[in-house]
């Protein structure tokens, strides 16, 4: 038997052989370069054979190589912003220049559980390229896309690498519930978290982190952005928020291939606030008759904290294969220090995609996609929570410039100074030597997705995921530093944190051009996702200085004093069922109808299951009869679009009576009643929008106009007297109102065969209100001397979300040197922290070989509250601490005795426009046989701002949120923001 098992397989193997050998005799190999009018080798362009789907994908320099038939006479070569071409096939060259297409309708774009051409869109969907990405030091992709798109908001919360964002898409709709977008990962939608543990206790950094970290901006082929419920509407109950699909690079056909980029950068702090020097401050000590705190010296704290840090960043990649199966390995290493010292974030990741074709008629496939990460933060002590003395940057502005910051005792021995008789004024360099707040997470995002095409036209596809992530934090603060609960005690922690997200996703799709004048782009489909939560701590305080690390001898700490917990999240289950067809009638009238149904385990027993329709219309009009050969217009497109979508970014278990453990022997209390007919949030938004494009494409664009109406929406409330003590999520009352317009538009001002010029740039027209409240709700934490327990920020009727309510300031009595304040110091409407216009602009100008791009982005129409200038750099400092130079400047002088107050005199204008990032690129081309494609790379992020913000920058959300409502626009004594001039070069072997 073993031997007929032999014979049987050497037989099958020789019969594969002799048929590969016959076909490969009816095949050739043609290989040959796709350049643009520059002569620049163009990658991931799509070379196909007409008539068939065996195709290839260009590499980094444009190179490609396929295997053809030996009865074919075409390809087809097509690239996202090119003029599509059919070429003859002569010989076994095949070299092809492409003309760009400044608004190619054939274009393919991606819109969630399949792919559509972009003359058959319905919906409001962006795209932006890898080419048009913004350029510099990025540790997630949402900072790609910012001023990218017409209705998209992007906020760096904070200068700390790795820091957070503030992401939305035409506006924030809910109160309480999650704004941020749903981002899909090659077809795998992410929950919006991390593992990475929050900081325990208010004395560590709390600023979350980004939860995108975890992808290698350099491994992204581009994003398409869903902003209407047409196109939201397939992502059902997590698509009120709009949705950000993310393409990683595919895999190349043809020999392996090395693609190669290196980076250098410097990085300095982008604004210092003016506070005084040693001179100026001993000045104001004789202005105001103060006899103490002159100590002879002139030092700058605040330079003594920052410096000029060194970033690296290398990405090596490997692809290569031919039309049955394709790879791409990715590496990449970025090592970010901070501005502020002992900070800094470095990132491990490595990437895997595959392609791979099954069967003679290829039609079984299967496609393996791998994501995995592993990220080190050093956390500077810039906690929003913690006071002024608890903030490195606090301490810093506040020091006394007249004081040394260190010195030398008696033994000769360098010494940290400490402030003479103050046990709250820290010195920032012992801060930075006594504190210590480190978090690593190591993430996997896994799936793998057989396929098999029944026909030409119709693909059942199955889509497995796995995300898993597992987040470590520790920190500690040395018995040495002189801050209360601190001093000759000391004080550490260690938190540890896992997330596991499963997907199983079922889709069949039919997409078939049935005849001349109708064509049916359709998909049906099944999903399945399981989310799994759940943290363990300890912390603890008193402990021997023994040369070990506090967080790592925990036990040591008094029993009395140390703390631990755990907590896990309920299970979060989500099963859905959609369906979506694309009808095409004679490229001029286009259908769009989508159908979900989404069931979750967040949502009470009555109301388990959501439903989320969705039309569009669409009329190319350009190709009536009527407009036919117009010289002008060359594309009209008009779009019409409804739907509803939903929204259950709120805690799992929500619906639930939730308990806690706390004491040992253990007691039970509830911390969540019950609602079983809490229901889903849900947006149901209009969409009116023109597609145009004029003199043969050279000036294209479009305008939207958008009505969100966010009905449902879900709060935490406490319950009220006499029912027990506890809190319950409801539905409100009322509704959160979004509409706008929005405007893009771009041109290719200059095309030839030398120089290019194009231009492109988007602005928004925004407005919020929320309506039918019970009363009004209250965030908006604001810190530091004289503001305890301070709410500026409320959600009223007929006013836009977190609009200002503060005292009106009115000057200083120049008598009393005391502030005045309209109306007895009542509060009332201030204005709104929800920019009104946002604006994006991008230039690229080409000659030859040399290319120079300029992005920028700004917003306008909303204040900003300044708390750091409010009670960090205040008057009453003088005598002990520093303060701004700002303060001496006012027509009357103020008394030291005048208490800072929440009120309009520190709420500012947030207008600005920023040169996000400007870059030069030489393109240097092949150098012998080796170094293809060579590429030199200057770049200058964060240039400059044209702003009146006197804080560090207008582009700043520090977290103020309260009573579990998310807040807008406080900046307080956050990490500074950096200016960035990088060095780079990339190639390809």
């Amino acid at each position: 038997m073993k031997l007929q098992r032999l014979l049987t397989a050497l037989g099958l193997l020789v019969l594969t052989l002799l048929y590969a050998q016959s076909s490969l005799a009816q095949s050739r190999m043609v290989s040959g370069r796709i350049t643009d009018r520059q002569g620049a080798g163009l990658p991931d362009v799509s070379v196909i054979i007409k008539g068939t789907t065996t195709g290839t994908v260009t590499g980094a320099d444009g190179r490609f190589s396929l295997s053809v038939p030996e009865n074919a006479s075409r390809l087809v070569v097509s690239a996202v912003g090119f003029t599509e071409q059919e070429v003859s096939i002569t010989g076994n060259t095949a070299n092809v220049t492409l003309e760009s297409a400044t608004s190619s309708l054939n274009e393919v774009v991606v819109v969630g559980y399949g792919t559509a051409r972009r003359r058959d869109l319905t919906g409001s969907v962006a795209s932006v390229q890898a080419k048009d990405f913004n350029k510099g030091v990025f540790t997630a992709p949402d900072q790609l896309i910012q001023g990218k798109a017409a209705g998209v908001l992007v906020i760096n919360n904070t200068g700390q690498p790795g820091g957070s964002t503030t992401v939305r898409i035409r506006g924030t709709s809910s109160i309480r519930s999650g704004n941020q977008p749903l981002y899909v990962v090659d077809g795998v939608p992410l929950s919006g978290g991390s593992a990475r543990p929050g900081g325990n206790g208010a004395a560590y950094g709390n600023d979350g982190g980004n939860p995108l970290n975890f992808i290698n901006p350099n491994d992204i082929a581009g994003m398409e952005i869903l902003k209407d419920a047409s196109a939201t509407a397939i992502y059902g109950s997590r698509g009120a928020n709009g949705v950000v699909l993310i393409t990683t690079k595919r895999g190349r056909s043809g020999a392996p291939q090395i693609d190669v980029s290196a980076a250098a950068s410097v990085s300095n702090v982008l604004k210092r606030l003016e506070v005084l020097d040693g001179n100026e401050y001993r000045a104001a000590l004789a202005k105001y008759n103060q006899t103490s705190g002159n100590f002879g010296s002139n030092i700058d704290a605040f330079d003594a904290i920052t410096r000029t840090a060194l970033t690296q960043n290398h990405n090596v990649a490997v692809s290569g294969g031919n039309e049955n199966g394709r790879y791409r390995l990715s590496v990449g290493y970025l090592d970010q220090n901070g501005i502020v010292k002992n900070s800094g974030f470095k990132k491990y990741s490595a990437g895997l995609t595959t392609q791979f074709r099954f069967l003679e008629s290829k039609k079984l496939g299967l496609d393996i996609n791998l994501i995995t990460t592993q990220t080190d933060e050093s956390i500077a002590p810039t906690s929003a929570n913690v006071g002024f003395e608890g903030n490195l940057i606090s301490q810093a502005l506040q020091w006394n410039p007249t004081l040394p910051l260190t010195g030398r005792n008696a033994a000769g021995v360098d010494t940290l100074t400490r402030y003479p008789g103050s046990n709250t004024t820290i010195n920032p360099l012992a801060q930075l030597q006594y504190y210590r707040d480190l978090a690593r997470v190591n993430t996997i995002l896994a799936s793998v997705s057989p396929s098999y095409k029944f026909t030409n036209n119709l693909e059942y596809r199955f889509l497995m995921s796995i995300n898993r992530q597992a987040g470590v934090r520790r920190g500690q603060i040395n018995r040495l530093l002189n801050l209360a609960n601190i001093e000759n005690r000391g004080a550490a922690y260690t938190s540890n944190n896992e997330r596991t997200d499963a997907q199983f996703t079922n889709t069949l799709s039919y997409n078939k051009q049935v005849n001349s004048n109708f064509n049916l782009n359709a998909v049906v489909g099944h999903e399945y996702l399981k989310f799994d939560e759940r943290t363990t701590f300890v912390s603890g305080l008193d402990f021997p200085n023994n040369g070990l690390n506090y967080y790592d001898m925990l036990g040591v700490s008094t029993r009395a004093n140390r703390e631990s917990g755990s907590f896990a999240n309920p299970t979060t289950e989500l099963q859905s069922f959609f369906a979506r067809a694309i009808v095409n009638i004679q490229d001029k009238y286009l259908f769009t109808g989508t159908f979900r149904t989404d069931g979750s385990t967040r949502f009470g027993e009555n109301n388990r299951y959501g439903y989320f329709p969705s039309l569009g219309f669409a009329w190319n009009m350009s190709d009536e009869n009527f407009l036919k050969g117009n010289t002008v217009l060359s594309n009209l497109k008009l779009r019409l679009g409804w739907g509803r979508t939903g929204n259950q970014e709120f805690p799992s278990g929500a619906s639930l009576n939730r308990f806690s453990l706390n004491g040992n022997p253990y007691s039970v209390a509830r911390t969540n009643y019950g609602n079983p007919d809490l229901k889903w949030e849900t947006s149901t938004t209009s969409n009116v929008g023109v597609d145009f494009s004029l003199f043969n494409n050279r000036f294209y664009g479009s305008v939207d106009y958008f009505y969100k109406k966010t009905t449902d929406v879900l709060f935490e409330r406490t319950l009220a007297a006499p029912a027990p003590a506890g809190r319950i999520w409801v539905n409100l009352d009322g509704y959160v109102l979004n509409k706008g317009v929005e405007v893009t538009l771009n041109t290719g001002l200059l095309n030839s065969k030398d120089i290019s010029w194009n231009l492109g740039g988007n602005v928004s027209f925004l407005q919020n209100t929320v309506s039918g409240l019970a009363g009004f709700y209250e965030t908006g934490a604001l810190r530091g001397q004289g503001f305890s327990n301070v709410l500026a920020q409320r959600v009223i009727n007929d006013q836009p979300i977190n609009v200002w309510y503060l005292q009106r300031f009115e000057g200083i009595d120049k008598t009393t040197g005391q502030a005045i304040y309209a109306d007895n110091g009542a509060k009332s409407y201030a204005g709104s922290p929800n920019p009104k216009t946002l604006v994006g602009i991008s230039t690229d100008f080409t000659y030859k070989k040399l290319t120079a791009t300029l992005n920028m982005n700004g917003t306008f129409g909303h204040y900003l509250f300044n708390n750091t200038a409010a009670t960090v750099l205040s008057i009453g400092n003088l005598g002990n601490r520093n303060l701004a130079k700002s303060v001496l400047n006012t027509d009357a002088q103020e008394a030291i005795s005048s208490a800072p107050a929440p009120s309009t005199r520190y709420l500012e204008k947030g207008n600005y426009l920023k040169m996000a990032n400007a870059s030069l690129n030489y393109r240097i081309g092949d150098i012998g046989r080796t170094f293809r494609n060579v590429n030199l790379t200057l770049t200058g992020q964060n240039l400059f701002v044209i702003t009146k913000y006197t804080g560090f920058d207008p582009e700043v959300n520090t977290d103020a949120g309260a009573n579990g409502i998310p807040s807008l626009g406080v900046e307080y004594i956050p990490y500074p923001s950096a200016r960035t001039i990088l060095f780079g070069i990339n190639f390809s072997l």
